[in-house]
């Protein structure tokens, strides 16, 4: 075949390479310009989906550059990055020592914060510094960050910072209200003056204030604005209901190696805040919502940036004027739903059905259900949702709104939901959808409500037979897993998360007296031994088991008969890691059936060697006082029988905490006055005279 004619030499190779490259830049020219158009394109399409919004409406980023505050160089970079190691370890050998390694970090970083900051191999080094920091170096690193804090908290990794910087800051703000001027001195700047950091939050405020309205979308500064909420609020720091809020399942967890725990007072209850933050709050409220109208607000509670931050504003509002603010027309709750009463065929009915069924939007319309005034829920209630509860039971999306819904209702539309609901069992169970069975079980039992239809449509959701009923619910693979390794089990047992949720399920059929109980005991004690020892050893079975044990009112027969059904199987289950928890149980429910215990301690003296040879083997031999049943088991029976023993009695009284000065002090002064007291009443005694005496 005759080959291509081609001209031979350098110059013509590079000439023809020349030419191929200038065709294929005019192919990717034209690609991109496809590929600009087709995505401006959608994004038109997507704002048209999300109302249609006009350029006046939709709040405006203010026209400025952000700022450049520089880089660190190489050497910077390499001691940062070493000190940053060094934090995380935390390998110090006591607390003085590592204060020291903070404060010289802080001096080499002096002028550099903001640097640090805006730093993505760095800015983990500050958020560590924060969290080891004292109030005095908090405040200097707020003053380093003032007036720059409307750009840090739109920056990705300063954002973090700002977030960490207001979370450990907060509670100080409690200290200073509680502590005098005079303990606070230290925290003087190096001018002498005073700044608490009460005032250094509303300079933060004042900052951000009037851009409020484009930062609720902000991808990064929505985090930071919504943390700023909860500290000016008082809510707890470290709540669930508060950390979903707060920052995403992503977040990455910058955490300090043997870190001691977070004082529960200062982050896990409710914080006293000071009158200006309450004012702060209300101006943060009203300054968010200025310039926004019914059409926008609808539009961001389907925003998956947004909507947070419109949860957070709404539960802020009911909970501080839940009443007044559901009247009050210019309130966010009348702005999104204009219309009062809310009943089938406005607006608002409309907007309302939207979010039920929309993944982002119905976490909003869970707010409002759990925070809405009762009058305001159950007028909503009765008018939108009373009717169609079984539709809605069979939805993925809005199950999680009727959850809320069934925590609010009284007996009587208690009573008529789960009428409605019941029909939906067997479908709820086939779609592995058991959280409104559990929810509906649990206000059953506290409003009074007879949970005999619930029973029986889920023993026929599966399928009847009692001896099948646990093996069916928690989907038990009852062949051994002894020899397979640890992951694979791990494997196994999280393949199907319908498995957890079952679980949930059967412990709270095991709270609820009468035939939703007895379903579950009589499925376990139906169950061999073997199967009840795979049950054990299973990481979500186990949990039944365990509940079924120590459940309040339970039988004495069913817990005689569960413990004597793992006789010659207590050496296999203590050096179980998982099953070792159902041997820690039998002692408590043994109760006052002392030959259980003793059963169970015998067994565990016979294969001593074994069980001590495994970690969770050593644990349960001294959750069970072993060595003092095997030395003094006289002292053990006291100890079972719930009677103190001589060594115990003055235990305890070495135990009791040292009196004080202050407590001495007091004592001996009482002492001294009954002494005084008595020696007047004796010495006046003394001296009467009988009057018959001359």
């Amino acid at each position: 075949m005759p080959k291509e004619h081609k001209k031979r030499g350098r110059r013509e190779e590079k000439k023809r390479m020349r030419l191929m490259h200038d065709e294929q830049g005019e192919d990717q020219d034209d690609a991109q310009d496809v590929a600009s158009k087709r995505q401006k394109y959608e994004e038109e399409e997507e704002d048209k989906m999300k109302g249609n919004l006009d350029s006046d409406q939709t709040p405006k980023e203010p026209a400025f550059d952000i700022p450049f505050f520089g880089l660190l160089d190489e050497d910077e970079q390499a001691y940062f990055k070493v000190v940053d190691s060094m934090l995380e370890l935390n390998q110090f050998e006591n607390d003085e020592e590592r204060d020291l390694l903070l404060a010289s970090v802080y001096k080499e970083a002096e002028g550099k914060e903001l640097k640090i900051a805006n730093s993505q191999s760095c800015s983990r080094l500050m958020e560590r510094m924060i969290m080891m920091s004292n109030p005095s170096q908090l405040k200097a690193l707020f003053q380093k960050f003032n007036g720059h804090f409307l750009h840090l908290v739109q920056h990705r990794f300063a954002s973090h910072c700002c977030e960490s910087l207001f979370l450990h800051s907060a509670p100080i703000v409690t200290q200073e209200l509680i502590a005098p001027f005079e303990t606070n001195k230290q925290d003087d700047n190096d001018d002498g003056i005073y700044i608490s950091m009460e005032n250094l939050f509303l300079y933060v405020v004042n900052e951000l204030e009037g851009n409020l309205g484009y930062l609720m979308t902000d991808h990064f500064a929505s985090h930071a604005l919504r943390v700023l909420l909860v500290v000016l609020s008082g809510r707890p720091l470290v709540d669930t209901a508060t950390t979903s809020l707060l920052q995403s399942k992503k977040k990455e967890r910058i955490d300090i190696a043997n870190q001691v725990p977070r004082k529960q007072d200062a982050y896990n209850v409710t914080r006293s805040v000071p009158s200006s933050f309450s004012e702060a709050l209300d101006n943060m409220i009203s300054g968010t919502m200025t310039g926004l109208d019914t059409t926008y607000l609808r539009a961001l509670a389907t925003h998956p940036v947004g909507n947070p931050v419109l949860q957070l504003l709404l539960e802020l509002e009911f909970s501080r004027s839940g009443k007044q603010k559901a009247k009050d027309e210019n309130s966010l709750f009348r702005r999104l739903l204009p219309d009062d009463p809310i009943v089938q065929g406005t607006m608002s009915a409309s907007f309302i059905t939207s979010l039920l069924y929309d993944a982002v939007g119905s976490r909003l319309l869970e707010t409002v259900v759990q925070y809405a005034p009762g009058k305001v829920f159950k007028a909503m209630y009765r008018n939108l949702f009373r009717e169609k509860l079984g539709n809605l039971a069979k939805n993925e999306i809005a199950g999680f709104v009727m959850i809320r819904m069934l925590e609010r209702l009284s007996q009587e539309d208690l009573q008529h939901a789960t009428e409605q609901i019941c029909p939906q069992i067997c479908n709820l169970v086939e779609h592995s959808r058991t959280s409104i069975i559990k929810t509906l079980i649990e206000r059953c039992q506290v409003r009074g409500v007879d949970t005999s239809p619930i029973s029986q449509d889920i023993q026929r959701a599966y399928h009847g037979e009692n001896s099948n009923l646990l093996v069916s619910m928690l989907k038990l693979d009852l062949q051994d897993t002894e020899g397979m390794a640890l992951e694979r089990k791990k494997q196994l047992e999280i393949s199907d998360a319908g498995k957890t949720h079952a679980s949930f399920l059967a412990q709270s059929m095991l709270e609820a007296p009468g035939p939703l109980r007895e379903m579950i005991t009589a499925s376990i004690l139906s169950l061999d031994t073997s199967s009840l020892v795979v049950m054990a050893r299973n990481r979500t079975a186990t949990h039944v088991l365990q509940k079924a044990l120590t459940c309040h009112g339970q039988t004495k027969l069913f817990l005689r008969k569960s413990i004597q059904s793992f006789q010659g199987h207590t050496l296999d289950l203590a050096t179980d890691p998982i099953a070792s928890h159902v041997v820690d149980i039998f002692w408590d429910a043994a109760g006052d059936q002392l030959f259980l215990r003793e059963r169970v301690a015998q067994e565990l003296l016979e294969n001593e060697v074994d069980i001590k040879e495994s970690f969770s083997g050593r644990v349960v031999w001294r959750n069970w006082m072993m060595d003092l049943y095997k030395r003094r088991r006289l002292d053990w029976i006291k100890q079972a029988k719930g009677i103190a023993t001589d060594n115990e009695e003055a235990h305890i009284k070495d135990q009791q905490p040292a009196k004080s000065a202050i407590e001495l002090a007091r004592e001996k002064y009482a002492v001294a006055k009954k002494t005084q007291r008595n020696g007047k009443f004796q010495g006046k005694a003394r001296i009467q005279v009988p009057k018959d005496q001359p």
